[in-house]
């Protein structure tokens, strides 16, 4: 198979804001499983979007942000439901990062042949795909935004401030929490 066969179908951001998910989520709590854990943690959350005195801390994982979550992640910043963000580097980098460049990941499975993917330069993480040359591209947009900057350590703020490219997740981030601390 060749490259173009393996990324053929973009993962999709979902947007929360296009669809009223409440029904659908309070009626889990009735079912098993997954099902019912997702209905809890929705309560949770409510709960503690409520409560003035709790602190809502969202840790990404860049997995996560691959899998069909910035949009997710950048409205929740957006409309105040979180009072800061935690991300790994992948996140900003691998991920966020990667589609502001206009690259795209990709439907996969987690039972492909590794070794098929690598022959032609495809990264998986579990059921998604990466074009490994292009991340090799987002990887080598870093190091020259790295370069370019006087020789001091940076702050992940002050690093990403700048990154001339729109991410979604950061943009949002650096456009409404500027004034909130501990945030990255």
């Amino acid at each position: 198979m060749e490259k173009k066969d393996f990324l053929r179908d973009p993962v999709e951001h979902i947007d929360i804001k296009s669809f009223d998910s409440r029904n659908i989520i309070d009626s889990m709590a009735n079912m098993s499983f997954a099902a019912r854990d997702t209905a809890k943690a929705a309560d949770i959350l409510n709960r503690m979007i409520k409560d003035d005195e709790c602190t809502i801390i969202l840790c990404i994982a860049g997995s996560t942000s691959a899998a069909g979550c910035m949009q997710v992640y950048a409205d929740m910043v957006k409309y105040n439901m979180v009072d800061a963000v935690v991300a790994t580097g992948a996140a900003v980098v691998d991920m966020d990062f990667f589609e502001a460049l206009g690259f795209r990941h990709y439907k996969g499975s987690p039972s492909a042949d590794d070794r098929s993917l690598r022959e032609v330069y495809i990264d998986r993480i579990y059921d998604t795909y990466i074009d490994e040359e292009q991340l090799q591209i987002c990887d080598g947009t870093i190091k020259q935004i790295a370069d370019s900057l006087p020789a001091r350590p940076y702050s992940s703020r002050e690093f990403i401030k700048e990154i001339p490219y729109p991410s979604v997740v950061f943009s949002i981030v650096l456009s409404i929490m500027p004034e909130r601390q501990g945030w990255i």
